[in-house]
């Protein structure tokens, strides 16, 4: 596992951590006793970055989080969002079973609404040692400099893979230019990048996916011959797909980093190989040029 820093004041963590909407059943049942052993066998394999959010399954996520970092507290920076009020924080607080929150994003700040408010807000709450960092989660760049006039913002959480990038033009540069680190949600496309999902018919019929336009058919089909070419650079490199996918989200530079989110150990095995990956140049521009702007249609559901 490769390291880097969360932020420019953060803790050094891996390069690669957990994201864990999966978890909350979005992507198909799973038994809190499979969650928390996959927890720990992220935690095992070296990954330090834990992220999620008090929605997930009604909070349910971060309480078992609370109960997979228990006495190995010291190994974990434990990430969430939430509405940035004191209550909420206080709420993920008592679900998590902790201190205090290492990096606490503001969730989804309205675009038509200052953030100066909320950001004095987490402010606070790091000064009474409740947080510790404070991230922004879906803003934009407007809101970015707001929110770093106020505190510094550690991490700008965002979804982000070759598939599709959900963010302002200009974004990206303006948190790397403020040291603020990109956490990229859904790195392989909720899946699609991995080449293992061809049709929608799948998809479990409460499978989240299935309310996401780049899930439906025409959707699955604009991004047939783009997932090809990336798989014949993977073979050329003797690599899977995904593992490729999350390679070059890590070729972007060390302040990116993928939080892939899966149910799956083996899959949570292939992810984290990743984490040695290193690209030439030229193979990452050249996976950059496969997937055409408006290939993946967004779609209107919040990202994390």
């Amino acid at each position: 596992m490769r390291f880097t820093r969360l932020g420019r004041y953060g803790p050094v963590i891996s390069n690669i951590g957990l994201g864990t909407l999966a978890l909350s059943g979005a992507y198909g049942a799973v038994e809190p006793g499979d969650a928390l052993n996959l927890i720990g066998r992220a935690l095992d394999a070296g990954v330090s970055i834990v992220d999620t959010a008090d929605l997930y399954d009604d909070g349910q996520v971060e309480r078992l989080i609370g109960r997979a970092v228990a006495g190995r507290r010291q190994e974990v920076v434990v990430c969430t969002r939430g509405s940035g009020t004191a209550q909420a924080c206080e709420a993920s607080l008592k679900r998590l079973d902790v201190e205090a929150i290492d990096l606490y994003y503001l969730r989804s700040p309205s675009r038509d609404a200052p953030v100066e408010e909320s950001m004095s807000g987490l402010a606070d709450l790091v000064r009474a040692g409740k947080v510790r960092h404070v991230g922004l989660s879906d803003g934009t760049l407007h809101q970015l400099r707001e929110a770093s006039a106020v505190h510094p913002v550690a991490a700008l959480g965002v979804e982000y893979s070759l598939w599709g990038l959900r963010a302002q033009p200009g974004l990206l540069a303006e948190a790397r230019r403020l040291g603020v680190s990109v956490v990229a949600a859904r790195p392989v496309g909720r899946g699609f990048l991995t080449g293992r999902i061809r049709s929608a018919d799948q998809l479990a019929p409460g499978d989240w996916r299935r309310g996401d336009p780049r899930f439906h058919p025409d959707g699955l089909r604009r991004g047939q011959d783009p997932l090809r070419a990336v798989e014949d650079v993977a073979a050329r490199l003797d690599l899977g797909a995904g593992r490729l996918a999350l390679g070059w989200l890590l070729s972007q530079g060390d302040h990116v980093v993928p939080v892939p989110s899966t149910r799956d150990e083996v899959h949570l095995e292939m992810n984290l190989s990743a984490s040695e990956v290193r690209l030439a140049p030229g193979i990452r521009d050249e996976l950059s040029r496969i997937f055409p702007p408006g290939t993946a249609d967004q779609s209107d559901s919040l990202l994390l």
